[in-house]
């Protein structure tokens, strides 16, 4: 249930577009009043122009912007005074609706105004709300919802008939108001609500109070009935369901990432479970989207997945999800011939939302924050397709009105907003021995070009540093830390399945991890050679076997990079535990590339020499250790190392990182088996 959330306190030396800062934010905070990225509110301020003259300006959100997060700056001014000509318009098209309104800004340097614009410029009031409501959209996508709403609100309602926003709704909007002088609200079919009031609290606080009184009649309704239909599936348990997940969600990323790759991400809330599981979900579910500002984001309709979960036949549920993605993309192709017009180009075909009896929802996006709008998005549909249920039948747009929106110019403009995609977008890398220096600088070089990163360590307090940084700079969840011995098979294994349950598969592998020991070779002890081998040699063979296994099941290829060393093809003095290590694990990732190549999988590896800044293996006895057969001591090791290079350099991390992001980028896409040197040049372990 909504609550009026207004707090004087926080508010009270607001005014003008702070103050609607103030407004939207609380409304968009609510996603059960706001969508993502969906509603829109305005104030109309008086302001000094330019020449110093006091003109009447509304500030209107601007377009790609989301209420719950926006400050001032995603505001746009217009001057009022250039508005109102166009009420006396009778038409227009949304092509020089948006121009027009382009020149009536106070300036230029502000977004794009909303496209639903005039309706707040329309409306004789000083402050206005549009939002999505679950309880109103639940009346607004009603087949008996005009009626229902008349019960409701007796004569303080407009009802405006479905219309694409623009012009035309607009201008339906404002002479509905003035034909009912009792109007408080608007109720737009299949879409959401408008409000107003002579102040900002005044409009917030008619915006909740009409919320909670659909929100009390649709409670009084549902007393004795049972949601959907009643239950028809039983719910697996958590372990089930998660070990299922792990099993199919490589399958779905796989197969819905054939026109572009895809993040995966899954929810099993009890509402989503309560929704998948009952006797009606596959016909609601079919019905359409529940408001416009879902389409975009979660297409039309979802796929539902016909699978009887006490069966628990897996097998079965991979075959149901392969052919139930094919057809959803066969049908999405034929919808858009049937509707598109000259210029339409076609989007992603695969399903933004899956839903799975038992299981869940699953849902698809170009990133894990655009797959959590289409999961939030969808818990909206299920919260409206309840409320219309509980009060008569669930209706929503038809084919043609769906592509009408979906499609729509306007409405592409605003994902247009997004920054352009760049080398590693829409992949998901997993980097051992994440929180150590070169591990660290190659998550953040990852990032930097659009990846989503897990941060795998031994260390999983630095692992989770790591990935709080890169979160902080990033966004919510790009980065996902994971504590991984790479000598334990059952951990390795375990930090795999975490990772697709969180991105739904991985596409680029950094084997990473390491240690070093150097001793002379009489004095070399079996605990040291052991300690090399598991570390370099086992540990990088059950990461590469592990994800090898991923990649084959999820069929869209991938990329490997192992970290060699220089001392993969050169025997450095009293190292020979370590080099013996080194030389395997190279020879084990060119027999890795040998065997990948039918799959698509790439695998190359990189070999650094002395990176001694930042690194965890140099603060250990290794540096002390090198310093000693060098007859050195360790604070002249650095300097020591770049004499010996023919560029004179030493290496840093970020040089790693940068060979190993060229390795898995698509520069690289036709090599495979490759072994780089990033030393500076050292003669001796030139290859040969």
């Amino acid at each position: 249930m909504v609550q009026n959330r207004w707090d004087k306190s926080k508010n009270s030396n607001e005014t003008g577009l702070d103050e609607l800062v103030y407004r939207s934010n609380l409304l968009g905070q609510d996603r059960s009043v706001a969508n993502w990225g969906g509603g829109n509110t305005s104030a109309k301020t008086t302001e000094t122009d330019f020449k110093g003259d006091e003109i009447e300006v509304m500030w209107v959100k601007g377009s790609g912007s989301d209420l719950a997060t926006m400050g001032a700056k995603n505001f746009t001014g217009l001057k009022m005074e250039d508005i109102r000509p166009l009420e006396e318009k009778e038409d227009m098209s949304d092509e020089d609706m948006v121009a027009y309104l382009s020149h009536c800004m106070i300036d230029s340097k502000h977004p794009r105004s909303s496209i639903e614009t005039l309706l707040h410029a329309f409306l004789p009031f000083k402050h206005v709300d549009h939002t999505h409501p679950d309880a109103i959209v639940s009346i607004a996508c009603a087949g008996n919802g005009q009626e229902i709403a008349k019960e409701i609100f007796g004569e303080r309602f407009v009802w405006i008939p479905y219309i694409r926003p623009g012009f035309k709704l607009s201008k339906m909007i404002a002479e509905g108001v003035r034909n009912n002088p009792n109007a408080e609200l608007i109720i737009m079919e299949k879409h959401g609500l408008v409000t107003w009031g002579e102040t900002s609290k005044e409009s917030y606080d008619k915006t909740i109070s009409i919320i909670q009184e659909a929100e009390d009649y649709i409670e009084s309704k549902a007393k004795g009935k049972t949601l959907f239909g009643g239950q028809k599936y039983e719910t697996l348990s958590k372990n089930e369901r998660e070990s299922i997940l792990t099993q199919i969600l490589p399958v779905i990323r796989g197969q819905v990432s054939t026109d572009k790759k895809m993040i995966v991400t899954n929810d099993d809330s009890d509402t989503v479970l309560e929704f998948v599981n009952s006797k009606d979900a596959k016909e609601l579910s079919q019905i359409g989207a529940a408001c416009p500002d879902h389409l975009v984001h979660t297409k039309r309709a979802p796929l539902y997945v016909e699978w009887d979960p006490a069966s628990k036949d897996v097998n079965q549920l991979i075959e149901s999800v392969k052919n139930g993605i094919s057809f959803f993309k066969e049908e999405y192709v034929a919808y858009f011939e049937r509707n598109k017009s000259e210029g339409d180009t076609i989007t992603e075909t695969a399903p933004r939302v899956v839903l799975i009896p038992g299981i869940g929802m699953v849902n698809t996006g170009k990133s894990w924050s655009a797959a959590n709008v289409s999961e939030s998005l969808y818990h909206r549909a299920v919260s409206v397709m309840g409320g219309s249920t509980v009060i008569g039948n669930f209706v929503s747009l038809n084919e043609a009105e769906s592509f009408a929106i979906e499609y729509w110019s306007l409405e592409l403009y605003k994902l247009s907003l997004a920054p352009p995609e760049a080398e590693f977008s829409r992949q998901v890398g997993f980097v051992t021995g994440g929180a150590g220096g070169i591990g660290g600088a190659t998550c953040k070089r990852l990032l930097s070009e659009g990846a989503h990163v897990v941060v795998a360590d031994i260390d999983m307090d630095g692992a989770e540093n790591l990935a709080a940084e890169i979160n902080e700079r990033y966004g919510t969840n790009r980065a996902y830390a994971v504590k991984m011995d790479v000598t334990k098979e059952e951990e390795v294994e375990e930090a795999i399945k975490k990772s697709v349950l969180k991105y739904g598969g991985l596409d680029i592998i950094v084997n990473n991890a390491g240690l070093a020991s150097s001793s002379k070779f009489e004095e070399t002890t079996m605990d040291k050679w052991n300690l090399n081998m598991n570390v370099l040699v086992t540990g990088y063979f059950l990461v590469a076997r592990e994800s090898f296994k991923l990649m084959k099941e999820q069929e869209i290829g991938g990329s490997m990079v192992f970290v060699g060393s220089k001392n993969s093809i050169y025997a450095g003095k009293n190292a020979a535990a370590y080099s013996t290590a080194k030389a395997a694990e190279v020879h084990l990732a060119r027999t890795v590339a040998a065997d990948g190549g039918e799959h698509g999988i790439r695998v190359n590896s990189v070999l650094p020499d002395a990176v001694i800044r930042g690194s965890k293996i140099w603060d250990s006895n290794w540096k002390e250790e090198r310093a000693s057969s060098y007859g050195i001591d360790a604070d002249e090791l650095e300097e020591h190392y770049r004499k010996r290079t023919i560029l004179n350099v030493n290496i840093l991390p970020e040089d790693i990182a940068e060979s190993i992001a060229f390795l898995l980028s698509s520069k690289a896409a036709k090599t495979t088996g490759c072994m780089v040197t990033v030393d500076g040049g050292v003669a001796a372990a030139f290859t040969r």
